[in-house]
């Protein structure tokens, strides 16, 4: 049990807490913020966090509704579609790899010797974060230990 535990801690990421420039747009709140899609694209690509926060809200203006969406729409300060921050990663040349199929099971978690070196998007269960060179940035700890699944992930171009 004990080497277990080693190998958890050695694949353990540093993490770096960072509204990713919320809070210098002049949004205010920190607690149960649904903005982690605008949150970690701002941060991986650089881009302010006003000016992706926009231009998610513009293409969310142009989403099919349909009946999963119960009549709403992307927020970006609520909440994103997959299909709309998809659309966005895609027209700024980023390149998505899936990790996990429908009946795989997880085989890649939130871990530094599961994850390639490089500024990525991870997408997990109910959130998306950013990892620059295995170490994260969010405005928590998401890895649960080392048992966070991932889903896939966002490489930059």
């Amino acid at each position: 049990m004990n080497a277990i535990r080693e190998i958890d801690t050695l694949a353990a990421m540093p993490v770096v807490l960072t509204d990713g420039g919320r809070a210098a747009a002049g949004w205010k709140g920190t607690v149960k913020i649904g903005d982690c899609v605008t949150r970690s694209i701002a941060i991986a690509t650089g881009i302010p966090y006003q000016q992706v926060y926009d231009a998610i809200n513009v293409l969310a203006r142009t989403e099919r509704m349909t009946k999963r969406k119960r009549g709403q729409r992307s927020s970006a300060r609520n909440g994103v579609f997959r299909d709309t921050y998809r659309r966005y990663l895609y027209s700024l040349g980023w390149r998505w790899t899936a990790t996990m199929e429908i009946g795989s099971g997880c085989r890649v978690h939130l871990r530094a010797d599961e994850l390639p070196k490089g500024r990525l998007i991870v997408v997990c269960s109910n959130h998306l974060t950013c990892v620059i060179d295995h170490a994260i940035h969010d405005t928590y700890d998401p890895q649960r230990e080392g048992t966070r699944c991932v889903y896939g992930y966002w490489e930059a171009p």
